[in-house]
């Protein structure tokens, strides 16, 4: 979920890398003549700037550099879902030690090019291909969305708040549906009527931008939430969130948002418009991947990852600028509701919630 932009970050070098002559528009950080252990990336076509799930991964990868400088890292950018295959069949060639995919969409291809190249290692987010040599690294994002739809409802001055997606895949809907039954549990503690406006879980129908990266169609949906009442809005579409962040910037504090994926305070400019994050742990779960196999450990497909709020591998962002404006008892609400969830007091479900 993805912003297509180019990134140029400090201390990265442009060239190539050791395991290989770089493709087009390859970002390579940091090689040396020696003998490393290279991890190569294969964005989704939102890009690496996408302030979002790209991100991510690759500061995972960056974080795998700093714990083990004999790892190399290095991206390259899919500009359309036709780019996976080729790209993804460059880094074999060039013989990258770990081949990264990242996200939902790129399933198919990294399935189809990983049974072709049994003995290359494979690692995916937000996707469970199923196949031997592919690391699955998936996050029950439906938990702390609970809390943030539970938040929101709290939160809300006009007893509405929105959500919208990228498309209809799970990785987005997961979220969208914790967020539709955190607002329920919400209403029924306290005896509310807080409604979701974009997305029924019910009928898993909802308002989609059908893509990652235009940031016009991202505040176009956002509009239309806004003038039915929504005073909050969770977008869960990268890049194309930002046009909801700038327009909620815009509006002069009539409506605030709710960020996914990467803290949004890290990783926008949009920070005084911003209740929270839900936050999706990739950077460490794809650091902690790359590390472990750099040091000679095999990674099982069986059971892979699944990050969720009782091993940290999702959880609420810090309130940062809204710190003082959320009251304590809420505050405190939202906490037990993450003790009650990681002890399975509470449980919380998704159609697309990953399995082990």
């Amino acid at each position: 979920m993805r912003i297509a932009s180019a990134f140029v970050a400090g201390g990265l070098v442009l060239g190539a890398a050791a395991c290989g002559e770089a493709p087009e528009d390859d970002k390579d950080a940091g090689s040396t003549g020696a003998k490393k252990y290279s991890a190569c990336m294969v964005t989704d076509v939102g890009g690496i700037d996408d302030k979002s799930f790209n991100t991510s991964a690759w500061k995972g990868l960056q974080e795998a550099k700093k714990a083990n400088d004999n790892i190399d890292i290095k991206y390259v950018a899919s500009k359309a879902e036709a780019d996976y295959e080729v790209n993804l069949t460059g880094y074999v060639n060039q013989k990258c030690d770990f081949v990264l995919a990242v996200g939902g969409l790129m399933t198919d291809a990294t399935k189809k090019i990983a049974q072709a190249n049994p003995n290359q290692q494979f690692g995916i987010v937000d996707s469970n291909p199923g196949v031997a040599n592919v690391y699955p690294m998936q996050f029950d994002t439906a938990q702390a969305a609970f809390q943030a739809g539970y938040l929101a409802a709290g939160m809300s001055k006009t007893g509405k708040v929105g959500t919208y997606g990228g498309l209809p895949i799970p990785p987005v809907t997961i979220f969208m549906d914790g967020f539709a039954d955190g607002v329920a549990y919400y209403n029924k503690a306290k005896s509310k009527n807080v409604q979701v406006l974009g997305w029924d879980k019910a009928t898993q129908k909802g308002s989609f931008t059908n893509d990652f990266g235009k940031q016009d169609e991202g505040k176009k949906v956002s509009d239309t939430l806004v003038a039915q009442g929504a005073d909050i809005i969770m977008p869960v579409a990268g890049g194309a969130g930002l046009g909801t962040t700038s327009a909620a910037q815009a509006s002069g504090g009539k409506y605030s948002v709710i960020w996914v994926d990467a803290d949004g305070c890290e990783s926008t400019p949009s920070c005084s418009v911003l209740l929270t994050t839900v936050v999706k742990n990739i950077a460490d779960s794809v650091k902690d991947a790359v590390v472990k196999a750099a040091g000679g450990e095999k990674l099982q497909a069986t059971p892979g990852f699944v990050g969720n709020l009782a091993n940290n591998g999702v959880s609420l962002a810090p309130y940062h600028d809204f710190d003082s404006k959320v009251p304590a008892d809420l505050k405190a609400e939202v906490e037990k509701l993450k003790a009650d969830i990681a002890a399975g007091t509470i449980t919380v479900t998704s159609k697309a919630q990953p399995t082990k």
